[in-house]
């Protein structure tokens, strides 16, 4: 350092020292910035210490890797990052507030009216911006108590999809045309969501109304239990299929329901491949799935088949 930097050095250090407000003033930003430092390093390593348990249970790479592994690991990862950040940002603005009343009580400053003004101002903004506060609530809760998290397929009223970002005012959601919602959290009324632990497919198939049912309902069981013990979906179906017998009964048809417990957010995908199974084994015995027609209503005349024609009116009735 040269002579010019050194006594500028030292003519700060000088009024520092004997300026016990700047010294002091000093002291609360440096403290305050430490703190924040800290604050921000224990939460980010406590996260990461979270996030790196979980992976090292279940044995993954990444956590990406993690959809192979039981759900509530990788939802237990999405939860701890996202109140992670949240916990980072209060923990900044928090103490920001309190350094700043620090330095201007220290400059001289009295910060009672201060105080006393942000709480009027405080209430008056939490009055205008209800909607604001009601989102950041809601948000909060909804981390909490883990009710949606990235990558879930949910339905929150008008709009359903996968969440794509789970913030604390609004949450990311794209639909299956690819159009991407912003929904306010205060606005989520009610979550139905299609991710969460298990899933079950049901198809109703029919069945012609001669054929012996019996037969067909064991026929349906066994292409579900093969099409579950495949290599694909072993480890994505969690129960062994089941008929639940007749649902309903039709001049047509008879109605058999097969249901089957899968992974949550797998339905969709089981449902179809389970649809190409028994497309395929009913080819391969020869049956023919009937129609089911519409049923109309015709008067007093009762509930007759839409493919049915309605009976004649003599001429000589009114």
């Amino acid at each position: 350092m040269d002579e010019e930097g050194t006594n500028w050095w030292d003519g700060l250090v000088s009024f520092v020292s004997e300026d016990e407000t700047v010294a002091q003033i000093a002291l609360t930003l440096v403290g305050g910035i430490i703190v924040v430092v800290l604050l921000r390093f224990g939460i980010s390593r406590i996260v990461h210490r979270v996030v790196t348990d979980v992976k090292k249970r279940h044995g993954a790479e990444d956590t990406q890797a993690l959809t192979t592994s039981p759900v509530e690991a990788m939802r237990r990862v999405q939860r701890t990052r996202t109140l992670g950040s949240v916990l980072n940002t209060f923990a900044g603005w928090v103490v920001g507030i309190i350094v700043v009343l620090m330095v201007l009580a220290e400059s001289g400053v009295s910060v009672t009216p201060l105080i006393a003004s942000a709480g009027i101002l405080g209430a008056a903004l939490g009055f205008g911006a209800q909607s604001l506060v009601r989102d950041v609530l809601n948000g909060l809760f909804m981390v909490f108590e883990d009710q949606l998290g990235v990558g879930d397929v949910v339905n929150v009223g008008e709009v359903s999809g996968v969440v794509e970002r789970l913030g604390v005012r609004v949450t990311e959601i794209r639909d299956v045309d690819g159009t991407l919602w912003f929904v306010r959290n205060g606005e989520i009324l009610r979550v139905g969501n299609y991710s969460q632990d298990w899933a079950r497919v049901v198809l109703d198939i029919p069945v012609p109304y001669e054929a012996d049912v019996a037969q067909a309902q064991e026929s349906l069981l066994q292409t579900a239990k093969k099409f579950s013990h495949s290599a694909e979906w072993r480890r994505k179906v969690l129960a062994e299929p089941e008929i639940w017998g007749i649902e309903s009964i039709s001049a047509e048809a008879l109605v058999v329901r097969l249901v089957v417990k899968v992974r949550g957010g797998e339905q969709w995908a089981a449902k179809r491949a389970l649809h190409a199974e028994i497309k395929k084994a009913l080819d391969e015995e020869g049956i023919d799935l009937p129609p089911l027609n519409r049923m109309v209503l015709d008067g007093i005349q009762g509930v007759r088949s839409g493919t049915r024609r309605a009976p004649a009116r003599d001429e000589g009735t009114d």
